[in-house]
């Protein structure tokens, strides 16, 4: 995708919804933070079924750290791999309440140093909860970026430097947003929906063909 196509793009997307947002549900920063590190391989509404029980008795780092393993584990034990995340959780709220007064930290680095947070989870709450221009790759923007030609990369991190430079600075903060819910609802992973995509004019691969007699 040459750089003009890069420019329609990303206006297109930015026409079509101008002030995308997370499909996380969330009122505060740690809220941000528990949702998507309890939505590593499971889906957005799945963590939301989830949380919409937890955070209404649970929503602080001392909180979660009162509720215990087991107590954590009640709220969230219908998201994927949820043993393994309750005790990542509660090792990060310990260090939230020891180190930053319960507060989230806002850096890169301090994020990334919490149990269970990775560079994708720390990118996310920099870009949504700090509005820092961010690309969090997970597996949508990773598939799209590759499909339409915007950003080719082998792994996920690789994909991201191609994208933080060659995104236009002007849709860096909400481009994240933008990729994730066009291969959410349009350039999926089983069955892209060219024909009705936005976009498809600037895409690299996209199928040109009439939508398929109903």
């Amino acid at each position: 995708m040459k750089a003009a196509a890069i420019e329609g793009f990303f206006a297109t997307l930015q026409a079509a919804n101008p002030t995308p947002v997370t499909e996380l549900e969330y009122t505060t920063v740690f809220e941000l933070l528990t949702a998507v590190l309890l939505s590593a391989q499971a889906t957005d509404v799945g963590v939301n079924k989830a949380t919409r029980k937890l955070f209404p008795v649970a929503n602080t780092p001392q909180a979660i750290l009162d509720l215990g393993l087991n107590g954590l584990e009640s709220y969230i034990k219908t998201i994927g791999l949820y043993h393994s995340k309750a005790k990542h959780l509660l090792q990060t709220c310990r260090m939230l309440v020891d180190l930053y007064g319960g507060q989230v930290p806002r850096t890169r680095e301090a994020l990334q140093a919490l149990p269970g947070v990775g560079r994708k989870t720390a990118n996310v709450v920099l870009n949504v909860a700090f509005g820092e221009p961010t690309m969090a790759v997970d597996t949508h923007i990773f598939r799209v970026s590759n499909c339409t030609g915007l950003a080719a990369g082998k792994t996920p991190e690789a994909v991201e430097q191609q994208l933080l430079k060659r995104v236009p600075p002007r849709f860096m903060v909400d481009a994240h947003h933008w990729l994730i819910l066009h291969g959410r609802y349009v350039c999926q992973a089983r069955k892209p929906l060219c024909w009705q995509c936005g976009v498809s004019a600037y895409c690299d691969f996209a199928d040109k063909t009439p939508a398929p007699a109903r």
